[in-house]
Order: structure tokens, then sequence, then C-alpha cells
């Protein structure tokens, strides 16, 4: 058995992912956005994915040629960008969409890399985001409990990678990518 985690492409990378997988995908608007691996997703054509990412991408870059590619049964995120057929699909009901501010999916997303059960967190009490959940009054302020995120497979994208899997990131593309990596059973890291 080799430990050599490194793959030919893109294309081995993304080959276990299958119909119905729950995916994180890096990226924060277009910076850190693992482009390569999304496209051999769309080409491998897995539907009913359950995409989690900060944001929706642009219609011809990232989620948006998931999107387009209609492989994409629900999306987990907290802004929906400029992606037209993210919009059209939301709105049109062939989408279905769960919004998360953006603080909050990033601290599901680490609870759900660190085995936690769920947090309290006063973001969202008394809105929409709180609907149907617990919600608990602590030291005398509101909270809304939140449930961990993970997945079956994280895409992020690295600065560099060895080998063994170990990943480094590069200022600002480091954004989500580094607390995703933690958070899904398998992780494919483009480097």
């Amino acid at each position: 058995m080799s430990l050599d985690k490194r793959v030919a492409d893109a294309r081995a990378a993304v080959a276990d992912v299958q119909d119905g997988a729950v995916v994180l995908l890096g990226g924060f608007g277009v910076c850190g956005v693992p482009e390569n691996l999304v496209s051999a997703l769309r080409d491998r054509g897995a539907r009913d994915l359950t995409l989690v990412s900060n944001n929706a991408g642009l219609d011809s870059f990232g989620i948006g040629l998931l999107l387009r590619a209609g492989l994409v049964r629900k999306m987990v995120l907290s802004y929906g960008g400029e992606c037209k057929a993210f919009e059209e699909m939301a709105l049109s009901g062939a989408l279905e969409v769960e919004w998360t501010p953006q603080g909050t999916l990033a601290e599901r997303i680490r609870a759900g890399g660190a085995g936690l059960g769920g947090f309290f967190t006063p973001t969202g009490y008394g809105t929409a985001i709180a609907d149907g959940k617990e919600t608990r009054q602590i030291d005398g302020r509101w909270f809304v409990f939140e449930k961990p995120l993970k997945a079956d497979f994280a895409l992020v994208k690295a600065a560099k990678g060895d080998w063994l899997g170990n990943l480094v990131y590069r200022k600002t593309a480091r954004n989500f990518n580094q607390v995703m990596a933690t958070a899904a059973h398998v992780t494919v890291a483009e480097v």
C-alpha cells in the first residue's frame, strides 16, 4: 500500500464522486477556487449533488459550471453572488437553497471537522435563519443552535502539497479551503 496521495490529474481526483454526494467547495468569489477539479467534476457528470460553498461562483467559472450542467440539487451557502444560473434555479424552485450567514457557515464546517455536535450563536436569532431551530437564552442573550456541516468530499485549492497530503495555502486563497479540508471523508486538493 502506497502512502503517496497524488493522482495523475483532476479527472482521476474526482473519479469517486457519486450521484447524491455532499461536496464542500473551497474558495471565496474567484480566489482559491479549485477550478480544474470543478471542471473535472462537471465532466464526470455526477448528479443530485449537494454543494456547500461560500458563494455560487460565476456562470462561466467555478460552481456556475456545475449549476448550468444541471448537476446540483441543493446548495448551502452565504452569498448567491453574480451567478445568473444560480439565481434562475433558486427562484424557479429547481434548486434547494439553504442560506447560512458567512461566519456561521465557516463555524459549521469547522465544527464538522472537529467532530463537534453543534454550537450556539447569536447570529440569525429573530430572523428566518432561526426558523425551526432550537433557540436558547444564555446569560441574558438569545442564541440559535447550529448543526455541524460534514461532507463526503472536499474539493480545495492549495499553493503547495506534498505526497502525504499536507497542504500549504497562500494568503487570502486560504479562505474556506483550510477549514473545508478537515470536514470531509475525502479531501481532494488542487495544487
